[in-house]
């Protein structure tokens, strides 16, 4: 009969006594940092993707379409064993170190953060297109007729209305990225799991050592579901007060308008 051992529980719980183990506080600090960093890169590349996807010019179309069937269609733990084991990214870029809060960040976890962003832009981009999809042709039309070039006109008009439609799913996809950080323990990229797991290789203590590690990865998606209802509630809050859109703000400045 297995013994559940109440004290390595606790004293991996705590915060006070679990990040005293230098694995779980770099594995902390890393899959927070790593999340943040491809998340944002995975929005750049899924916004290139959308907008090559809706392009007028057949290359475009055809390599964005390639990008989003490729990374949509295959596992992404695949994907980072792909890169860092098949390519060997870190020795073809040769990444330079990232010191954050007095932590080195070099190799592996630098390569399972590129994979991540790299195959998060696949997702994203379906989302963008939507939400670019969703705002009305004729605000483009409208743009157009004004003098605006179409880059203009979607920087201006376009993607800040689109936002309010891109937010609430970028904020899930979010949170799911914190959770498949865990994922880079294939490739031994130090980060929350990572650490558990090394701890668990000394201790051998797997069911309470996984159980603290499960309750860190539900702890920051809760703070990040509350930050995610506070955005969307003041998303919710400007659409009722329905203030004038960018568009209509820069007609009504317009020659034209008068």
């Amino acid at each position: 009969m297995y013994h559940f051992d109440w004290a390595i529980f606790w004293q991996y719980l705590w915060p006070g006594t679990a990040l005293q183990n230098p694995l779980i506080r770099y594995g902390l600090i890393a899959t927070i940092t790593c999340s943040i960093l491809a998340q944002a890169v995975g929005v750049l590349l899924g916004l290139a993707a959308a907008l090559g996807k809706m392009s007028k010019f057949a290359p475009f179309r055809w390599i964005a379409d390639f990008y989003i069937w490729w990374f949509r269609g295959t596992p992404l733990l695949v994907q980072m064993v792909l890169l860092y084991y098949g390519l060997g990214v870190t020795h073809i870029f040769d990444f330079p170190d990232i010191h954050i809060i007095g932590i080195t960040i070099i190799g592996a976890i630098q390569a399972g953060t590129l994979a991540l962003a790299i195959n998060e832009g696949a997702y994203m981009a379906e989302i963008v297109r939507a939400g670019i999809e969703a705002i009305d042709p004729g605000q483009m039309e409208a743009a157009k007729s004004l003098g605006m070039s179409y880059g203009l006109a979607m920087r201006r008009i376009i993607l800040p209305q689109a936002a309010k439609v891109i937010i609430p799913p970028l904020g899930n996809e979010f949170n799911n990225m914190m959770k498949t950080t865990s994922l880079m323990t294939i490739i031994s990229a130090t980060e929350l799991f990572f650490g558990y797991y090394q701890v668990n290789g000394r201790l051998f203590k797997p069911f309470e050592l996984f159980l603290d590690a499960s309750f860190y990865y539900l702890a920051m998606t809760t703070v990040w579901t509350f930050i995610q209802s506070r955005i969307e509630a003041s998303l919710g809050e400007r659409k009722q007060v329905r203030a004038p859109s960018t568009f209509q703000r820069i007609f009504r400045s317009s020659p034209m308008a008068h």
